[in-house]
């Protein structure tokens, strides 16, 4: 793994990813604050030693490298699934490779539903802890101490400090955000109405399917990470309507212009 990944940093250092701030993973229909970049290089999946790629016609497939408001960002346009089949050591194959290509701070977003009945469709929130549905661990394996102890410790898996600037940028541009608990599920089936209830019983608002592999990798390379679900639905067992990906893909593009204005504005204090 170690090895891979140092080919994959050497590839991307050699086509001009050079030094980056700050990483940025963008989720379903979540692709737009691209291209508010001043875009310096653009490299697809396929191109990328070792990088696995996107089986989502949603999903890109791009790393893209340029400026915003005075920061340099990579940004994974695109991101891969437990449902895809994709192991967990693939599927956070790119965060590993982003440290190690020198990024200081890790921004992660998602589309969601919510169990919470104050949070509504076309919303966002931020994300200050996690609970795991998604079977296995990214650690598992032979030499994951290469990148940091294997023990992780996720007492606080979301930055203290990038919350902070979230939140205060919420607050200074005007922007309502909720703060809650997401819980990912291994997908890609919707939940019934009956596992919406239990897992709005454990603790959760929000429930998508990716993310906290990453946070768990992010953590054990000790890399500050936030991360924001937009919601793109209502998930009230009594009255749950049908939705289709496509119902999904249409609430995220429409709820995107939040997002972008929050990480705009987010990353110039970041």
């Amino acid at each position: 793994m170690l090895e891979k990944v140092k080919e994959s940093v050497a590839f991307l250092k050699e086509n001009g990813f050079d030094k980056p701030d700050i990483g940025i993973i963008l989720g379903t229909g979540l692709g737009k604050i691209v291209d508010h970049f001043e875009v310096i290089q653009t490299i697809g999946y396929e191109e990328i030693p070792y990088f696995p790629t996107s089986t989502m016609e949603f999903h890109p497939g791009k790393l893209i490298y340029g400026k915003l408001n005075g920061k340099t960002l990579v940004a994974l346009q695109g991101r891969f699934h437990y449902y895809e089949g994709y192991e967990l050591d693939e599927i956070t194959f790119p965060i590993r490779v982003l440290k190690f290509l020198g990024i200081k701070s890790l921004l992660i977003s998602n589309a969601g539903g919510s169990m919470n009945p104050k949070m509504k469709k076309g919303e966002l929130m931020l994300i200050d802890d996690h609970i795991n549905m998604i079977p296995g661990s990214p650690l598992r394996g032979k030499d994951m101490e290469a990148f940091g102890s294997r023990f992780v410790d996720l007492s606080m898996p979301y930055s203290p400090e990038l919350n902070d600037t979230i939140l205060q940028t919420a607050e200074q541009i005007g922007l309502k955000i909720h703060v809650g608990v997401y819980i990912a599920m291994p997908g890609p089936q919707l939940e019934t109405r009956a596992e919406y209830r239990f897992l709005r019983n454990a603790g959760a608002d929000v429930v998508g399917m990716s993310t906290v592999p990453e946070v768990i990798v992010a953590n054990q390379m000790k890399l500050p990470v936030a991360a924001i679900s937009v919601i793109t639905d209502e998930c009230d067992p009594d009255n749950l309507a049908c939705i289709s990906i496509d119902d999904i893909i249409a609430a995220a593009g429409v709820a995107e212009k939040k997002l972008v204005k929050l990480l705009k504005e987010a990353i110039i204090r970041i």
